[in-house]
C-alpha cells in the first residue's frame, strides 16, 4: 500500500476497508465511474503481482 500514489491507496482504502460503493467513491472525489473501477483493477494486479513476488500462492 505504501508503494500507491495518494489517490490510488485512497480509492482502494475507500472500496475494501470502509465499503464504499464505486458510484460513493466516484462522488466523493469527484472522479468518474470508470476512472474509479480502473484505478482498483490496477491496484489489485499491483496487489496480486506483490504477493507472488512474497511467495504466496494465487
Amino acid at each position: 500500500m505504501a508503494t500507491l500514489k495518494p489517490e490510488s491507496r485512497n480509492i482502494f482504502m475507500r472500496r475494501y476497508w470502509f465499503m464504499d460503493s464505486v458510484a460513493e467513491i466516484a462522488e466523493k472525489s469527484g472522479s468518474g465511474l470508470s476512472k474509479v473501477k480502473m484505478s482498483l483493477s490496477r491496484t489489485r494486479e499491483h496487489l496480486k503481482l506483490f504477493l507472488k513476488q512474497e511467495g504466496y500462492r494465487l
